[in-house]
């Protein structure tokens, strides 16, 4: 066995027939790295006879006096049941890529260990994962945990929506509480559509506290072209004041109906503890409408051509789309904004025939109590199934190296 560098189309090539292909292994995601002073290289893994029988895209740093640091994402594409080849792809690994000065290598494959549903509970679970994780292990390989957050480069959870199906199934098969959002969001006014230009100006207003620049983001657009889909959530403030005025209307006579029955029960000494329970509610609620209609009245007048209040970055790979990043203007988020901006991603691919859109990132922290609750919420509403991944995984390929990187970085 032996590690050699290969061209982008001959990566491509092996990458799309493997059985734990995704987007970050090709070429278009290393042409998107490479501007993010990373060397980007395309290795094959051959056997004795010349053959490719694994493949990988690298990451690879530049660190302290001449070491450098590899990282595979969602790689390596590699046949890990096999404990003899993974024995000896790492001797070849520290063979290879050690002598380079790589000192460390990182994976995190895309090999499924679960599939729960949006509450945690077991579905199914992939039963080679144990054997590959075994192997990893016995090999030489540090697993990083079964960690439930953002502890590493990837997310270890994800969830993903299932297409191919009636689309009114789908929509029957979302949370009660998901339903009731996008409905709300229809009945205030959001709108949305797929921007044809893929202007990313509005969109990363949204999310450029999230740390990467806007070329980052851009990267996706250029590279999957018309596989790229940028989708927008417009407030249309006109029918935000309309939906507001008729809210606080139909309000406004239900309370000055209960104003009556409430004074027509007194005059009949009849007993008035329900009428009054309901008509404290409806003063509450009266008084809510009425700062939505002002709110809805200034919408107009600052924006009276409407206003964008979410968005969300799409590529489509291997038959199914990926939620690549999304946001929302946080001043507008009782609008519901981000629920009617998923319905319409699951609506236009179902009907493109797609397989599933991944929403991406969840936590494996099911409790309604955690700190990342309403992520899961929101994402599991959608009748999400959880994708649990094996994990990360760093190995030393040459340790009077990695020595050195240790001493001058401090690291433990």
């Amino acid at each position: 066995m032996k590690i050699v560098t290969i061209d982008s189309d001959q990566f491509d090539n092996f990458a799309k027939k493997h059985k734990y292909r995704n987007y970050y292994q090709t070429s278009k995601y290393g042409n998107i790295m490479n501007k993010f002073n990373y060397e980007v290289r395309y290795i094959g893994i051959e056997n004795d006879e010349g053959n490719l029988i694994g493949a990988s895209l690298l990451l690879i740093q530049e660190a302290v006096m001449k070491t450098k640091l590899a990282y595979a994402p969602r790689g390596l594409l590699f046949d890990f049941t096999d404990s003899d080849k993974v024995d000896e792809l790492v001797d070849t690994l520290k063979k290879d890529l050690g002598k380079e000065g790589i000192v460390t290598l990182r994976i995190d494959p895309a090999i499924p260990l679960s599939i729960r549903d949006s509450k945690g509970n077991i579905i199914n679970i992939n039963n080679e994962a144990s054997i590959i994780m075994e192997n990893l292990k016995n090999s030489g390989f540090n697993h990083k945990g079964e960690n439930l957050y953002f502890e590493t480069e990837k997310p270890r959870w994800e969830a993903l929506t299932i297409l191919e199906k009636n689309i009114r199934d789908i929509y029957q098969n979302f949370d009660k509480r998901a339903r009731n959002k996008i409905n709300k969001a229809v009945k205030c006014g959001v709108e949305i559509y797929r921007d044809k230009n893929k202007n990313l100006t509005e969109l990363f207003n949204f999310v450029k506290s999230n740390g990467y620049p806007i070329k980052f983001y851009k990267g996706f657009c250029e590279q999957f072209g018309d596989k790229a889909d940028i989708f927008y959530a417009k407030l249309n403030t006109e029918n935000f004041v309309l939906n507001s005025k008729k809210k606080y209307e139909d309000e406004l006579a239900k309370n000055e109906k209960l104003s009556d029955e409430f004074q027509n029960l007194a005059q009949q000494n009849g007993d008035r503890r329900d009428i009054f329970n309901k008509k404290v509610i409806s003063d509450k609620l009266l008084g809510i409408y009425k700062s939505n209609l002002i709110f809805a009245t200034n919408m107009l007048k600052e924006h009276p051509n409407g206003l964008v209040v979410a968005g969300g970055l799409c590529i489509i790979y291997d038959n199914a789309a990926y939620l690549i990043i999304e946001g929302s203007n946080k001043e507008f988020k009782n609008l519901n904004a981000n629920y009617l901006l998923k319905w319409r991603m699951i609506n236009d691919y179902n009907n493109e025939k797609l397989k599933y859109i991944n929403l991406n990132a969840v936590t494996g922290d099911f409790d309604k109590k955690s700190k990342f609750a309403g992520l899961n919420e929101i994402k599991g509403s959608f009748n999400s199934v959880i994708t649990e991944y094996i994990g990360e995984y760093d190995i030393v390929l040459n340790n009077f190296k990695y020595g050195i990187y240790k001493n001058f970085t401090k690291e433990k």
